[in-house]
């Protein structure tokens, strides 16, 4: 018998743990959103940011703030890379969808074999050591890993939401996503809301990676697991729905950490195998949820004398 005390455990370690996939799964849906791309290459910025931390800040002993910046500047200017002498190519062909998918794949290949060369094999992570100061808030154990992930995401997905909805440079993103062509004969230039994009997304990748590589180490391979969890959240979400694959992301944490209930944790990788198939199968545009709509107020005409 499980008691209240487990269940409130687990519920408060998957919302922690969760965090950096809700980042992974906004940065990928923000890309799908507005570049419409599938990019799969975001296993190899991924790789890149965690790994320009781990050399900044374990290698050559740099505070974390620098490491982290040094990750953040390395991150946008492979994805600016990819963007301009990549993807400005095949729009500029002409190319259909699928060689937009096929690049990203080989770029996330491509950058896990040079990081396998260049790093090893062996786990690294980011912090000198991954037990974290935790104090025990009524009956559950808080440590302040858990307090720094959450309050992180929280700010990062809340400047997201306000740059999307609030600034002008977001509502140009909104509109690019919506029509780009439309958009070009509005007077939007679409390139530079293209790069903002993918600046965006290698903000909420670095930040994940650091938030995951201060729990936990990391092998080369390892970012494309982690696609797996994001593509998930993104097709749950709707396709291109930012916050809805937020939404998805923290559902599919949550459904990860209660499974130990009844599956080893060796096995909770088929899980995410399984929701894919289900996904695709069964959801390939999301999953909407229906509101009861209120029925409209009756409305008194008073006919004129």
């Amino acid at each position: 018998m499980v008691d209240i005390h487990t269940l409130l455990q687990i519920f408060w370690t998957g919302i922690s743990t969760a965090t950096y996939g809700v980042l992974l799964a906004a940065a990928f849906s923000l890309v799908l959103k507005v570049v419409k791309v599938w990019n799969f290459a975001q296993a190899g910025m991924m790789g890149i940011a965690y790994y320009t931390m781990y050399l900044a800040i374990q290698r050559f002993g740099l505070p974390a703030p620098v490491g982290i910046a040094a990750g953040l500047a390395v991150t946008i200017a492979a994805a600016l890379a990819m963007e301009v002498y990549g993807l400005q190519t095949f729009r500029r062909r002409h190319s259909p969808s699928l060689t937009y998918f096929i690049f990203t794949l080989v770029v996330s290949e491509f950058v896990q074999y040079m990081l396998a060369m260049l790093f090893g094999t062996e786990p690294v992570s980011l912090a000198a050591t991954l037990m974290s100061e935790s104090t025990l808030v009524g009956g559950i154990m808080v440590s302040r890993w858990d307090l720094t992930a959450l309050c992180t995401t929280a700010v990062l997905m809340a400047a997201l939401y306000v740059l999307l909805k609030k600034t002008r440079h977001g509502k140009f993103m909104v509109a690019v996503s919506d029509n780009p062509h439309l958009s070009r004969l509005y007077g939007i230039n679409v390139r530079p809301i293209y790069a903002l994009t993918f600046v965006v997304a290698s903000v909420l990748v670095c930040a994940a990676m650091y938030l995951f590589g201060t729990r936990a180490s990391m092998v080369p391979n390892t970012p494309l697991e982690m696609m797996l969890f994001a593509v998930i959240a993104a097709l749950l979400g709707g396709m291109g729905n930012v916050f809805g694959a937020a939404w998805a992301a923290l559902f599919l944490a949550l459904l990860r950490a209660f499974s130990i209930l009844v599956i080893p944790s060796a096995w909770q990788g088929l899980i995410l195998y399984a929701l894919l198939f289900i996904t695709i199968l069964l959801f390939p545009n999301g999953v909407k949820l229906r509101l009861p709509r209120r029925a409209a107020p009756a409305v008194a005409t008073v006919a004129s004398a």
